[in-house]
């Protein structure tokens, strides 16, 4: 089985023409200042009911990896590596649902 080589990550850096001017940044200190009931999002359409139906949350987050040393019993690891490729994946997926069910009662 081939390994799939691992990709670069793109990162984009914003670099205006010009620097705000003066009345830029207090337009925008006004604006960040301004109630969200008060601003004008008139000219904003609205987007059709269905649009966020097949939204799904988290996809594209990616935690940060800690590597570290576990020790676990025999018996257990020899069960994730039955099940194939990835038994570190696999108790990382375990442990995050058993954090996210403690932390949700």
């Amino acid at each position: 089985m081939k390994k799939q080589a691992k990709s670069k990550p793109i990162v984009y850096k914003l670099h205006p023409a010009q620097p705000l001017t003066a009345r830029q940044k207090r337009e925008i200190q006004a604006l960040a200042a301004m109630p969200e009931d008060k601003i004008d999002t008139s000219d904003i359409p609205q987007l059709p009911p269905g649009a966020w139906k097949n939204a799904v949350h988290g996809k594209w987050y990616r935690p940060v990896k800690q590597p570290v040393s576990i020790r676990l019993d025999a018996d257990v690891l020899a069960w994730l590596k039955a099940k194939g490729t990835g038994y570190q994946t696999k108790v990382n997926i375990f442990l995050r649902e058993r954090m996210l069910k403690e932390i949700s009662k």
